[in-house]
């Protein structure tokens, strides 16, 4: 399982998040307190936002621990909205387009969680796509096709309805395989404007998602682990929950798959 964190507000040094905190990403790359593992080598990756619609993208392959170019870029970028995530693969290959987050035109998207017998179903899911998302399919997980099967679902337009959907798919897969459903949804994903995130498993073991406030200017932090466990006000997010958070405030909805509008290929 991965950790990742997330911020909106004011523009913040990246770093205020990602390294400086005691038990920041830096930390818990290699020492998670709330995930099955807690070390998270297998790369990292940064996407946020400025004054371009579409975010900038940073990853690699190193342990976020051991990366100079990370404490670099986190201490001289500023960001009012951003996603920073560590990877401990539970498939696919060590490699900088497995690494989270992805992007799709204004779209980030990060994962902590897994499709249970991804490998059965996987072929299905790819051909399940429409030519036009398929093409941008760079990577080989499972996290980047789920976030390819939302946009097919119309992100743009119903994010909490795309994810729905898109989960849907996966079950309906894994069905059809003759598999018992097993997926574990803990992700965060954004167009610019608003922070998205979703806590889902098929089983009673969602994997963990907290909110907080954050600095005096009225950010706010959604993240899978929380980073200051002394001074910070985090609140868990129950299971099966959608969470919206704009700069207005958050709105958390009840979550569960709803019925895709496209059949999976035979």
């Amino acid at each position: 399982m991965c950790r990742w964190a997330a911020y909106l507000g004011e523009a913040v040094f990246l770093e205020d998040i990602v390294t400086a905190p005691c038990h920041s990403l830096i930390a818990q790359s290699h020492c998670a307190q709330e995930a099955k593992s807690p070390t998270n080598g297998d790369g990292f990756g940064l996407a946020w936002y400025g004054d371009r619609p579409e975010p900038g993208l940073y990853r690699d392959i190193l342990p976020a621990w051991s990366d100079p170019n990370l404490k670099s870029l986190c201490r001289q970028i500023k960001s009012r909205l951003f996603l920073a995530h560590v990877r401990a693969s539970t498939g696919g290959a060590t490699s900088r387009m497995n690494c989270h987050p992805f992007i799709f035109d204004r779209w980030s998207f990060m994962h902590n969680g897994q499709i249970g017998g991804f490998e059965k179903i996987r072929r299905a899911l790819e051909n399940s796509l429409s030519d036009a998302v398929f093409d941008h399919r760079e990577g080989t997980t499972d996290s980047e096709l789920f976030f390819l099967l939302m946009i097919d679902e119309g992100l743009s337009d119903d994010p909490q309805g795309a994810i729905s959907r898109a989960t849907s798919r996966v079950l309906d897969a894994s069905r059809r395989a003759g598999l018992e459903p097993a997926l574990k949804l803990t992700a965060a994903f954004s167009d610019g404007q608003a922070l998205y995130a979703v806590r889902y498993a098929t089983d009673d073991h969602a994997p963990t998602l907290y909110t907080s406030t954050f600095g005096k200017g009225g950010g706010r932090c959604i993240v899978s682990e929380p980073f200051d466990r002394d001074g910070g006000d985090w609140q868990a997010v129950p299971p099966s929950s959608f969470v919206t958070m704009t700069l207005d405030g958050i709105t958390i909805h009840p979550f569960a798959p709803v019925t895709a509008k496209l059949a999976l290929a035979g």
